[in-house]
């Protein structure tokens, strides 16, 4: 991911977009049409590290990246992945979905558990993986609040 356009070939990908600061590659290997990686060109480890003019144009270039996306490949939604630890140079996973397609909303893993909500939604948790007691994620909540406050 580190080369760049150099990897492209390798990688199986191709170049549709690029600025100042960031590169948008098209996978030529994928099972949805549109399955896309957005990267700095400088190198950046882990989204954690984004500052400078990455940081600032960061939300303008995914929402461009991902409604064009979304718009030619006529998904319903352009899910957004990051994975941050299989490789050390951040790039963002740009996935078109279409009911029916090879991908998954579910993000949760072991047997899942479907309550309907009053407001119509859907709350999806883990048989395997039960939801955390909620004093220790309202602890969580607080420390993060106050971090960023």
């Amino acid at each position: 991911m580190c080369r760049g356009a150099a990897a492209d070939e390798e990688l199986g990908r191709i170049e549709v977009w690029q600025d100042a600061h960031w590169r948008l590659t098209v996978s030529l290997s994928s099972v949805v049409p549109g399955f896309a990686y957005l990267e700095p060109k400088r190198h950046i480890a882990f989204i954690t590290e984004l500052d400078g003019d990455e940081a600032k144009t960061f939300g303008p270039v995914l929402a461009a990246c991902t409604r064009a996306l979304k718009e030619e490949t006529g998904a319903e939604v352009v899910y957004v992945y990051i994975f941050g630890d299989g490789v050390a140079h951040l790039h963002l996973h740009l996935a078109p979905h279409r009911a029916g397609d090879a991908l998954s909303d579910q993000m949760i893993r072991g047997e899942l558990i479907e309550e309907k909500l009053p407001s119509g939604m859907t709350w999806v948790t883990s048989r395997d993986f039960p939801t955390l007691p909620r004093e220790d994620l309202v602890q969580i909540a607080d420390r993060v609040r106050d971090r960023l406050a």
